[in-house]
């Protein structure tokens, strides 16, 4: 067994859209980044890589690489999923924590579920996703951005 934990934020911009978990929430501003800006989908994909001893999502996805501008953050996942089915490692659970003052994500929560235990090829069962606030503080309180954290359990794939 293997643990690995992940973090990721991002600042709100005035254009383009907002995609949290693979899912498209209706805002009126989007994520500040080079590729699309899934938070939930970086800090799952730095925690599965730091379970598996493979560094983060920046080493694998340089912000450097004009490859990787405006990409699906799904692709990545399923890129880091490809890793860790190479080293015979498969998700046992996984838990993810979305900040945010605004919009209300509860209702996204299901087919954020849904979207990640398919890229990941597990159980919806082994995939858990809350939402909450910070009460109006720093910067996820005044509205500026999102934060993800991201925590997997991973096994042998052959157990």
């Amino acid at each position: 067994m293997r643990i690995g934990q992940g973090f990721d934020a991002h600042r709100f911009s005035e254009s383009g859209r907002l995609v949290l978990g693979g899912v498209v929430i209706p805002f009126e501003k989007g994520l500040e980044a080079h590729s699309d800006g899934d938070v939930v989908i970086h800090a799952l994909c730095d925690a599965i890589l730091g379970g598996l001893a493979l560094g983060d999502i920046g080493q694998h996805f340089p912000d450097s690489s004009a490859t990787y501008a405006g990409i699906d953050s799904r692709i990545l996942l399923r890129q880091v999923a490809g890793l860790m089915q190479q080293a015979r490692y498969q998700i046992n659970n996984l838990d993810i924590t979305i900040i945010a003052q605004v919009p209300k994500l509860a209702p996204h929560l299901p087919a954020m579920q849904d979207i990640l235990a398919s890229d990941l090829q597990t159980s919806r069962e082994n995939v858990s996703l809350k939402a909450t606030t910070t009460e109006q503080m720093g910067f996820t309180g005044r509205g500026e951005g999102i934060a993800a954290m991201a925590i997997v359990l991973l096994s042998d794939a052959q157990d």
